[in-house]
């Protein structure tokens, strides 16, 4: 798994294209497999975007599927775009390919929305937060991982001020403010650090109270990728203990935005949010 490189949203668009040619042929995946001399694995692992499709495959590819002018040249630029490494390709060995992939996703999005229900998100931790979560969630990892870890989160958080930079709207579970990571200190900071935040013209954040009660997302917080390319669907992101989960199927995506909307509306105004904030900060 160390070698495995995460996909960036144009090479799922690239997969997506590949399948949708194939079916347009009338083709089987065993049938393309045959054609081609692969195996049908081979052909599974491009279609979902498990492999990177080497530039000579994609040419095959594209022969079988009869394609040629303009539409062939757009798929054969996006087959060399879709290879292009990113920083976190160099630390995929520590990482693992899904939290990669949400790297990868992250500095490709349009916009975020995320429901964080226990912790500060990691695109806003400050570095001794994120060296106390990093360490809670690694018992046994060594010192050197820790640090590479902290220092990928504090990288990944270039998306919110480059060039473009990525809008993000946070619900912030009124937990989250009294939990003490960390202690006081590194707490009363990481709080502060969240009011400098939300006065960013890209940045939301919203207190959901406690008051509210039940609400959309009880069960636990997800995030929600949005890209500026419209064959790029959303991608809804999942982590627990064990693993990490990618959302894709429009009707299930569709009821997680549902969710961040009402979730949104339940919250606190953007100012009463910052002023809740800054009271927590306050009072550590």
């Amino acid at each position: 798994m160390a070698g495995r490189r995460s996909p960036s949203v144009r090479s799922r668009q690239l997969a997506a294209e590949l399948r949708r040619l194939r079916e347009l042929a009338g083709l089987t995946g065993e049938q393309v497999s045959e054609r081609l001399g692969w195996s049908a694995a081979k052909v599974s692992r491009i279609e979902t975007g498990r492999t990177a499709i080497a530039p000579a495959d994609l040419q095959l590819l594209l022969d079988v599927y009869d394609l040629s002018g303009t539409q062939r040249e757009r798929l054969s630029d996006l087959g060399r775009s879709a290879r292009q490494r990113g920083w976190w390709d160099a630390y995929t060995d520590i990482l693992g390919p899904e939290y990669a992939t949400l790297i990868a996703l992250e500095a490709e999005a349009e916009s975020v929305d995320w429901y964080a229900a226990q912790i500060v998100p990691g695109l806003l931790q400050t570095e001794d937060y994120a060296r106390v979560m990093v360490q809670s969630t690694l018992l046994i990892s060594p010192p050197g991982e820790i640090e590479r870890r902290v220092q990928v989160r504090m990288t990944r958080q270039r998306v919110l001020t480059r060039e473009d930079p990525l809008r993000l709207l946070v619900v912030l579970d009124q937990t989250v403010l009294r939990k003490k990571v960390g202690g006081a200190a590194v707490m009363r900071r990481q709080l502060e650090r969240l009011g400098e935040a939300a006065r960013s013209p890209n940045v939301e954040i919203r207190v959901l109270p406690d008051a509210v009660g039940a609400h959309p997302a009880v069960t636990g917080e997800f995030t929600i990728l949005h890209f500026p390319e419209p064959s790029a669907p959303d991608v809804v992101y999942i982590e627990n203990m064990t693993s990490n989960l990618y959302v894709e199927h429009e009707a299930e995506v569709f009821r997680y935005n549902l969710a961040l909307d009402r979730l949104r509306s339940l919250a606190l105004r953007p100012e009463d949010s910052q002023a809740m904030i800054a009271a927590a900060a306050d009072s550590m």
